[in-house]
């Protein structure tokens, strides 16, 4: 078995390195340039370590019939559905713009393609990766069509079971080996109990050369957090700047204060579980000295003195003398010295009470 690694936009991403996080801005920008750049800068000053946006060809990917049913809600930027889905679309030369500003600020860019015709766009911007909506786990011809590209790709699997997510990843592999797979609850927002994280160390069982992640839909960071214990090493979180804003992902989206604490205790997350080893650490030094018991005199005693349990107290600093789990095997010493009360006892003070030979019995006559 091959160690799983995927290589995205130069950076490594394997079982022991920091997890990938990527904030999912998709059309939280509302449409509006602006919006958007604002977006990929406070991305980047929050940590994440990619921004990503949606891509749809909207006129050929719903049926004439969806693209123009009403759209009649509080979260519609349109009459109808298609309207809708328009206004929220930014246009090629914005995301050439877009792409230009991410590289500016030194975040990577990419984005989610629901189509093949909004993938050759992206193919023609040279992204260095590319994301795939749960919706499209079955969308076999896509999905090869973009493995082509030979891109790192990244594949949602919500809404499906494993052998839906067995047929896609045969259908890439072939193609491409840069894959990783993401656990995912195609709600938005998903209820914790919902979010199945099992499934990761299922996934990473089942695909053991593939790097596992979490596309997740929750509205906190703490399940992101368990997903990295697990082994997820991608995570994906949307990402707003306004839980208030007009449209269905910002209430659960995070805001830069909450993407922040994100990516600070995510790769807080390594040096926390440390190597395994159990032992004292310099850093605790001081305080178990403070705190630790060591045994003493518990009163004056004479040089010649055997000792009993009553003899020795257990009291702080163990700053020197004998820890407390030595009081068995100096019960029944002799001192070599005086002790004084709160005096430590050392080994050097001790030392064992010979036992008396036994007399042998006089013979009977």
């Amino acid at each position: 078995m091959s160690e799983r690694r995927l290589t995205i936009d130069g950076v490594e991403v394997h079982d022991g390195s920091a997890c990938y996080v990527v904030a999912e801005v998709g059309h939280n920008h509302q449409g509006d340039l602006q919006q958007a750049k604002d977006l990929i800068a406070a991305a980047k000053d929050c940590g994440a370590d990619a921004v990503k946006l949606q891509k749809r060809a909207n006129r050929s990917l719903y049926t004439r019939e969806f693209y123009d049913q009403p759209y009649d809600n509080e979260f519609s930027f349109g009459r109808t559905y298609g309207e809708h889905r328009e206004a929220l679309e930014l246009s090629p030369d914005e995301y050439r713009e877009l792409q230009a500003h991410a590289r500016e600020v030194g975040i990577t860019f990419f984005a989610t393609a629901f189509d093949i015709e909004s993938a050759d766009f992206l193919a023609e911007l040279d992204l260095p990766a590319y994301k795939f909506a749960s919706g499209d786990l079955r969308n076999t011809p896509l999905l090869t069509h973009v493995a082509g590209f030979g891109k790192p790709m990244l594949l949602s699997t919500g809404g499906a079971d494993l052998v839906d997510v067995e047929r896609a990843v045969e259908a890439i592999l072939p193609l491409n080996e840069q894959l990783g797979v993401l656990q995912c609850t195609a709600a938005y927002p998903a209820d914790t109990d919902d979010l199945n994280l099992k499934v990761i160390s299922t996934l990473r069982e089942r695909f053991q050369d593939l790097v596992i992640g979490l596309s997740d839909h929750q509205n906190g960071i703490a399940m992101a957090v368990v997903a990295y214990m697990l082994g997820a090493r991608v995570i994906e979180k949307h990402f707003t700047l306004n839980h208030a804003a007009k449209g269905t992902d910002h209430a659960f989206s995070l805001m830069p204060e909450g993407m922040r604490k994100l990516v600070r205790d995510l790769q807080r997350i390594p040096g926390a579980l440390g190597d395994g080893v159990k032992r004292p650490l310099p850093i605790e030094e001081a305080p178990i000295r403070k705190m630790g018991k060591k045994l003493v005199a518990a009163r004056d005693l004479d040089e010649g003195h055997v000792l009993c349990e009553e003899d020795v107290a257990i009291k702080s600093p163990a700053d020197g003398g004998l820890s407390p789990y030595e009081l068995d095997r100096i019960v029944g010493c002799r001192l070599r010295r005086r002790l004084a009360p709160d005096e430590n006892v050392e080994l050097a003070d001790l030392e064992p009470v010979e036992e008396p030979v036994a007399a042998h019995a006089a013979p009977r006559r």
